[in-house]
C-alpha cells in the first residue's frame, strides 16, 4: 500500500483530504493526516470578534468533524519532515514514511521578531486579532475604550489576508462611531507598504476611504522596535508614532518544523512552483495554502482554487504524466468597509482587481471594486459556505479555480 501524507488539519489540508479521498484508488492508495490540534478556527471570523459580531462558538469546531472516512488522522506533533528517507519524524518519536508528501502547515504570527512586542504591553495596550486569544482579549479591551489613539500596525508583508488590517481600520471607525467615541479618537494606520493594498487599483479605491475617513495613513514604515514602556512604535529611519492603543499584525512566519527540515526559506515558508504547486526541491512534496512562498494571497480562497489545481497534479504525478501549470494565482476577497457594507475583489498573478459583477457578468449579484450592502452580506454568508462546503470540497456553483474575466472592466484597469 502506498502512502500519502497530508501535512496539516487546517483549512488547505482538510480540503486536500476531502478532494483526495473521493479521487485516489483505495486499494493502493492510504490516505494519512497529521495534526496535533485540537481545534479547527474559522481565521477570516477573528476579525469581527473585536466588535462583538461573532463569538467564539461561531468560529471554533472540532478539527475531527472535517476530516473524511477513509483518511486516517494522526494526532501528534510535527518534528520534521526527512526528505531523503521519505518520511515524517513526529514529535512523539514515532515515523510516517510517505510517497506523496502534501505541506499544509499554514502560518502564525510570531510577535517576538519584534523588539518589544511581547512584555507587559502584550495583551494590555498591545494586541492582535489574527488569534483567537487576541481577538478575544481586543474585544474586551475596546468595550471600555473612551478615547485616545489607536493605532493599526502591519509589520510587514506577506501575511494571512492581505486584507485583514484594512478591513479592522475601516470597521474600527465605524465601531467607534456607532460606540460615540470616534470624534474622542485618532486612528492612524501604519504600513510597510507604499500604498494603502498590494494591489495598485484597490488603493486607490481603499486609500481615498481612509481619507475620507479622517484615518492617517502612513506609508514605508518600517518598524524597528516598540517602546511599550513609552507607548511608541519606532521605525528604522527613527520616525516615532505614540499610541493608547496599538492594534498590530506582527510578522507571519511558516510553520517551526520546515526550519528544522530544511525545506523553507527565510520565514519557513516552502519554496514552491507557483502553478503547478510541485516543492522546487522534491518532486513528490506538494505544497499549498500559507505554507508555500507564492506570491499569491494567503486566503482561503486562494487555497480553494489550489486544492481543485493540486488534487489534478497529484493524480498526473501518480500517473507519470506531466503536471498542470493550473493555477493562475486565483484570489477573491470581500473587504468590509463598516457600516454594514464591504467591497469584493477579484485578482491573479496577471490581472489586478477591476470594476464588473461576479460570479456571473452583468447580473452578478456581487459588485466588484464597488461598497456595497449585498458584498457585506455576501461576507456574513461565507462563514455558512466554509463550514459545509469549502472545507468539504464541494464546488461552489459559478466560481471558477482559474479567473474568469467575463464580467469585468479590463479596459478600466490601471497598473497591471
Amino acid at each position: 500500500m502506498k502512502q500519502l501524507v497530508i501535512l496539516g488539519a487546517g483549512t488547505a489540508g482538510t480540503m486536500m483530504a476531502n478532494h483526495l479521498v473521493r479521487k485516489l484508488d483505495k486499494q493502493e492508495w492510504a490516505l494519512t493526516i497529521v495534526d496535533e490540534h485540537k481545534t479547527h478556527y474559522y481565521q477570516p471570523g477573528f476579525l469581527f470578534i473585536p466588535f462583538g459580531t461573532y463569538t467564539e462558538q461561531d468560529v471554533c469546531k472540532p478539527k475531527t468533524k472535517f476530516i473524511p472516512k477513509g483518511v486516517t488522522h494522526v494526532d501528534a506533533g510535527i518534528d520534521q519532515v526527512k526528505p531523503d528517507a521519505n518520511e515524517v519524524l513526529l514529535k512523539n518519536g514515532n515515523t510516517l514514511p510517505y510517497d506523496i508528501l502534501i505541506i499544509a502547515t499554514g502560518s502564525k504570527i510570531v510577535p517576538d521578531e519584534t523588539q518589544g512586542m511581547l512584555g507587559d504591553g502584550w495583551r494590555r495596550d498591545i494586541f492582535d486579532f489574527y488569534t483567537i486569544e487576541g481577538a478575544t482579549a481586543l474585544r474586551d479591551r475596546l468595550k471600555e475604550w473612551k478615547g485616545g489613539k489607536l493605532v493599526i500596525h502591519l509589520n510587514e508583508m506577506p501575511i494571512k489576508c492581505p486584507v485583514a488590517p484594512l478591513e479592522f481600520t475601516l470597521l474600527a471607525e465605524a465601531f467607534l462611531t456607532q460606540q460615540g467615541t470616534r470624534d474622542a479618537t485618532e486612528i492612524h494606520y501604519l504600513s510597510p507598504l507604499s500604498e494603502a493594498f498590494t494591489k495598485h487599483n484597490c488603493s486607490v479605491v481603499l486609500g481615498g476611504m481612509l481619507t475620507d475617513k479622517k484615518i492617517t495613513f502612513v506609508p514605508d514604515f518600517q518598524c524597528e522596535r516598540i517602546d511599550a514602556a513609552n507607548k511608541k512604535i519606532v521605525s528604522y529611519d527613527e520616525r516615532e508614532v505614540e499610541y493608547d492603543l496599538l492594534v498590530t499584525i506582527p510578522t507571519n512566519m511558516g510553520d517551526d518544523c520546515m526550519a528544522r527540515s530544511g525545506l523553507g526559506d527565510d520565514l519557513n515558508f516552502v519554496p514552491t512552483d507557483k502553478h503547478t504547486l510541485q516543492s522546487k526541491a522534491h518532486a513528490n512534496i506538494f505544497a499549498i495554502g500559507d505554507a508555500t512562498n507564492l506570491p499569491s494571497s494567503k486566503a482561503g480562497s486562494v487555497a480553494h482554487f489550489q486544492a481543485d489545481v493540486l488534487t489534478e497534479n497529484i493524480q498526473r504525478f501518480i500517473a507519470g504524466k506531466p503536471l498542470e501549470p493550473g493555477f493562475d494565482g486565483h484570489a477573491n476577497c470581500f473587504i468590509e468597509s463598516g457600516y454594514n457594507k464591504a467591497f469584493l475583489i477579484d485578482f491573479n498573478y496577471d490581472v489586478e482587481p477591476v470594476e464588473g459583477a461576479f460570479p456571473l457578468p452583468v447580473v452578478g449579484p456581487f459588485k466588484l471594486l464597488k461598497e456595497t450592502w449585498i458584498n457585506h452580506m455576501g461576507k456574513l454568508a461565507f462563514r455558512w459556505i466554509y463550514w459545509n462546503m469549502l472545507l468539504k470540497g464541494i464546488p461552489m456553483p459559478g466560481i471558477t479555480t482559474k479567473m474568469s474575466l467575463v464580467g469585468k472592466k479590463i479596459n478600466k484597469q490601471k497598473g497591471a
